[in-house]
């Protein structure tokens, strides 16, 4: 398996699981996403993300576009963010499908994750 995979333990799977975060985690807000951040007490590192985008965000082309682009970039940064966190992340409805760019995902999420590690080492 690659060192880049991201397999089913990075991910939020479960109705619970979301709940959980909804209602006990932490929100963060960027310019097209809000974020929900709960930290996980059990040891077991790595963020685990879910993902959920409204009907309200278009069609399924629309809204499958943003999950694939907000996904690789937790792939592509998962080592960058090593916490044990559960992250949920909803996109906004000002967000625009087709101007949602892995760099734009990138601009947005960065800062925000960087802050929300430091929160967590100064804790």
């Amino acid at each position: 398996m690659s060192r880049l995979a991201w397999n089913k333990e990075r991910r939020l799977l479960k109705s619970p699981q979301f709940t959980v975060c909804y209602e006990r985690g932490r929100k963060h807000f960027t310019r097209n996403f809000i974020l929900f951040v709960k930290n996980r007490d059990t040891g077991q590192g790595g963020l685990r993300l879910g993902l959920t985008v409204s009907k309200k965000m278009g069609n399924a082309v629309a809204r499958n576009r943003i999950k694939r682009v907000v996904r690789e970039y937790f792939r592509l940064h998962q080592y960058d963010f090593e916490l044990p966190l559960d992250i949920v992340v909803v996109p906004k409805r000002n967000l625009e499908a087709k101007q949602l760019t892995l760099a734009l995902a990138k601009e947005e999420f960065t800062p925000l994750l960087t802050r929300i590690r430091t929160e967590a080492a100064s804790s």
